[in-house]
């Protein structure tokens, strides 16, 4: 492919990867609100509930019986542990009274899936890698903390908790680079809610101790559970896959800032919620610690690129 063809090509990838991120940074105006009224594990069975249903056909052609113990093994952990158990994190995340931290955290994404794609694909770091990382977690302190010197324990859980589960997400994409070649990425991505269904059931059934109380919503949680599952979710995620096929890593980095952007403008208007000028320079420090990782290498950028924000991955 000649560079006029190349650059003809992310042009038109390099849109919808934009406009994906974007959309990631609307979850907050579904799952905030859902957050405050009913229990994280109840939000998490709807919206599995909810994509699972979507994705059901794609579920029933899958070639199960074809797959190895340890395809079906990266599987249950993908749809247990990045979908559902990380989904239950990330929800309880929005609980405390910042909305920004949770979404923003989800940057440290690439970072983390870098560290399993070295442990679990055995891929080499950069030699630089451990001094991004230290940047990167700096970051992330400013970024948790209104106040980086005045550390309370209420947004050191919801720290806690978001930056869980984007470890949990990191874990996920690695997986989900594993079995990429033996599922397609629509299968994969049914796979993960329909595993993620049962598990998801399970923890809100642990959580609300053996009975199906906990389960109960209001017909008005009905329209944000179905805006939750099909914008920031379904809907960014094929924009964000589609577009992919079209964009360098590099550039998809790039074009992946318009996710914090459009989560402190969402946040800002329906919320009301500000960043404080050490917040801003830990979104700042983190957006370019991942630009910089994503021109470091091919192997970090193949894992910086693949992977999606706030529960996306597969």
């Amino acid at each position: 492919m000649n560079d006029l063809s190349t650059r003809d090509t992310t042009a038109r990838g390099l849109p919808l990867v934009a406009l994906s991120a974007a959309l990631w940074g609307t979850d907050a105006l579904f799952r905030r609100g859902l957050a405050l009224e009913l229990p994280a594990t109840t939000v998490v069975v709807y919206e599995h509930l909810i994509l699972a249903l979507i994705m059901s056909p794609i579920l029933l052609k899958i070639r199960w019986r074809e797959l190895s113990p340890s395809d079906m093994w990266s599987l249950l952990l993908i749809g247990g542990g990045a979908s559902a158990l990380a989904t239950g994190m990330f929800t309880a995340s929005f609980r405390f009274d910042d909305p920004n931290a949770p979404l923003l955290l989800q940057k440290l994404q690439p970072v983390i899936a870098i560290i399993a794609a070295r442990i679990l694909l055995k891929e080499q770091l950069r030699p630089r890698f451990g001094l991004y990382a230290a940047v990167a977690i700096a970051a992330a302190w400013l970024i948790t903390f209104p106040d980086p010197f005045d550390v309370r324990i209420e947004a050191l859980t919801a720290g806690a908790l978001a930056a869980g589960a984007a470890a949990l997400w990191a874990m996920g994409t690695v997986l989900g680079r594993r079995m990429s070649d033996r599922l397609t990425f629509v299968e994969l991505t049914a796979a993960r809610f329909g595993i993620g269904l049962p598990f998801a059931f399970v923890f809100a059934m642990l959580v609300g101790q053996g009975h199906m109380g906990g389960l109960a919503i209001d017909a008005s949680d009905l329209m944000p559970l179905l805006l939750l599952a099909l914008i920031p979710g379904l809907l960014a995620l094929l924009l964000y896959y589609r577009g992919l096929r079209r964009t360098p890593a590099s550039a998809a980095t790039l074009a992946e800032l318009a996710f914090p952007a459009s989560a402190l403008l969402v946040n800002y208007l329906a919320f009301g919620a500000t960043v404080t000028a050490t917040q801003l320079v830990g979104v700042i420090v983190l957006s370019g610690t991942l630009v910089a990782l994503s021109y470091a290498g091919r192997k970090d950028a193949e894992v910086v690129g693949i992977q999606a924000p706030a529960g996306r991955q597969t």
